[in-house]
């Protein structure tokens, strides 16, 4: 079907040049016109979907690609028994209805996706239609079919179904197919024009077949859009039940061998002439922002309670100028997305929840993304974050979508979230774990509470450890500041355990702090500016690397926040110069763009006097 010879392609690739088709496109074209419906089998993230969607259209201008994701559908999507009034008799009878998307009114070839996932309702359905090319008591050669074909994985871990039925195999021409039986470098190349990606294929190609499978051509192409970003390359890896995906084979026992992910994304980034950072100033609203540029899917995985939800929303904000979508998964109904109806051409339409509706700019935020409320809401969930449609439909005009998640562990106890796989995982091009630290919610908690704030972040930063702040989190202080302001007792903010006990976190200091105990803060450091520039002045006379005075200050310029810096700012212009000079440099290490921007400006000062 293809013929190979040795060439080097414009991405720089050397290897087989196929001159007509790859294998999948030529099989696809061999069923449409043998009539046959086509079985493909294939790893995840090859390029399967892809391929179809590009050949046909380059192929069969005239037709329409008719794509059916199985594993998101729920019974009645298919068909449908409605009553619908009949047009001679004007009375109400019972039709057998099917989606609207079999009667596009050309003709189509019906690509039926991860079709092992689906149900077992949803099974027989596509059975009769594979076997068949038929629905119900509808004929769909009639209704303008051309070609039908099932593809998914047949990974135990990603299917829900194995087919076994001789009659049913019978029915059917089967093809086991490979990443280098699609034309997923090409698309790659088309994408990513600014780099020769010969050297990335080269790479990808030396790596053993385990590796391969892992770092798959969807999840290269993650990895290089977040390279292009300037993003650390192993946000394109997925997050697989919490955990970033790890490219380490087998060893003999099946277990992981040696992880060798910071190895191959050097490479990578290497072969890209780009850096591969360890992390990027600000993470959450840089990569939301990158995802309102390119319209991408982002996953973000942190702690309950540290603000990543109202992070993303204010961001998405600033970037559309109007409010994001907001689902909230436990309390998601499919009746919130949308609804099936029968129309009067005798097909089952959907309609559209009505904030889905509309040419203005969209953003999607689903929150506590693994906690969905059942089954089907979740299968929505996933067509809409896999295919951006919703019920066969493109949602016009939505620019990116944001999940929010918990991990499956905090502080030692599970939390009541779902599993998913590694297909899932891998439709999301930026996978983030965020840490309390990347979220800039005391500044939220500054601006809100005044010094009542300063006083519970000045506590939180320098009385506990690392322990205590991860139980205390930036929802939990919130709740302790207004407590304080009530008078009762702030205990009861924090975490409840059960049987009487609390969050081993203890208030003793917070309390002493908030009934004035004497602290030394940067509000202290400005109330006595002259004693605290002496003292550092002759730490500085005694030593090069200061002292314990120098240490103190260090410390807490180190801890405060951009609006606290700002507001006493002429203190701050007066201690820094007096400081270490390696003290000094560390305040612009992993700063966020406007830290960077106050640190600089101090330190240019410093320059000019």
């Amino acid at each position: 079907m293809t013929t190979e010879a040795q060439h080097t392609d414009h991405t720089g690739h050397t290897g087989p040049r196929q001159s007509t088709a790859s294998r999948l496109e030529a099989f696809i074209d061999a069923m449409i016109d043998m009539g046959q419906t086509g079985q493909v089998f294939g790893e995840h993230g090859i390029g399967k979907t892809a391929t179809f969607f590009s050949h046909i259209a380059r192929s069969r201008p005239d037709a329409t690609l008719v794509y059916v994701p199985a594993a998101n559908l729920t019974p009645d999507d298919l068909l449908v028994n409605a009553p619908v009034r009949d047009p001679h008799t004007g009375e109400l009878v019972l039709r057998q209805l099917v989606m609207s998307q079999l009667k596009p009114g050309t003709p189509f070839v019906l690509l039926i996706d991860d079709s092992l996932q689906a149900g077992d309702t949803i099974q027989s359905q596509l059975m009769q239609i594979a076997c068949n090319w038929t629905l119900g008591e509808h004929d769909l050669r009639a209704l303008g079919c051309v070609g039908v074909f099932l593809t998914d994985n047949e990974s135990l871990a990603e299917t829900s179904a194995r087919r076994g039925d001789l009659a049913l195999l019978d029915r059917m021409v089967t093809i086991r197919i490979t990443a280098n039986d699609t034309s997923w470098r090409r698309h790659l190349a088309d994408r990513y024009r600014q780099w020769n990606l010969g050297p990335v294929f080269s790479l990808w190609a030396s790596l053993s077949p385990a590796l391969r499978e892992l770092l798959s051509p969807r999840t290269l192409d993650h990895v290089l859009a977040n390279a292009s970003e300037g993003f650390p390359l192993r946000w394109g890896l997925p997050l697989v039940d919490g955990e970033r995906l790890r490219l380490a084979e087998p060893g003999p026992d099946g277990r992981p061998g040696q992880n060798r992910t910071s190895e191959i994304l050097d490479r990578i980034a290497g072969a890209l002439g780009v850096a591969n950072p360890a992390t990027v100033p600000d993470p959450v609203r840089q990569v939301v922002r990158a995802a309102l540029r390119n319209r991408w899917t982002v996953l973000l995985q942190g702690p309950p309670g540290c603000g990543k939800t109202e992070l993303v929303r204010e961001t998405v904000r600033e970037g559309l100028g109007r409010d994001a979508l907001y689902f909230s998964l436990p309390v998601t109904n499919v009746e919130d997305l949308c609804a099936p109806i029968p129309s009067p051409d005798g097909t089952l339409n959907n309609l559209l929840a009505d904030r889905f509706t509309g040419p203005e700019p969209k953003a999607i935020v689903w929150d506590e993304y693994n906690r969905p409320k059942d089954k089907a809401a979740f299968a929505k969930l996933m067509e809409v974050t896999q295919e951006w449609s919703l019920a066969g439909r493109r949602i016009e005009n939505l620019r990116a979508q944001i999940a929010v998640q918990n991990p499956p562990y905090h502080l030692g106890r599970k939390l009541l979230v779902s599993r998913n796989n590694i297909a899932q995982a891998t439709r999301f091009t930026a996978s983030l774990t965020v840490e309390p630290e990347d979220i800039p919610a005391n500044e939220w908690l500054l601006a809100r509470y005044g010094t009542d704030a300063e006083t519970v972040l000045e506590w939180w930063k320098h009385d506990i450890d690392d322990d205590g702040r991860a139980w205390i989190t930036k929802r939990t202080l919130e709740r302790l500041i207004k407590l304080h302001r009530r008078g009762l007792p702030l205990e009861m903010g924090t975490v409840y355990l059960g049987d009487g006990e609390y969050a081993p976190v203890p208030l003793t200091a917070l309390i002493d702090r908030l009934r004035g105990r004497p602290v030394t803060g940067l509000r202290e450091l400005a109330r006595d500016a002259d004693a605290w520039e002496a003292r550092l002045r002759r730490a500085a006379g005694q030593s090069d690397e200061g002292g314990d005075d120098s240490d103190v200050v260090h410390q807490i310029l180190a801890n405060a926040e951009l609006s606290q810096l700002k507001k006493h700012r002429s203190v701050v212009t007066r201690l820094v110069p007096l400081l270490p000079p390696k003290l000094r440099a560390t305040y612009l290490v992993g700063a966020s763009e406007q830290q960077q921007r106050f640190w600089t400006e101090v330190f240019t000062g410093m320059r000019r006097s």
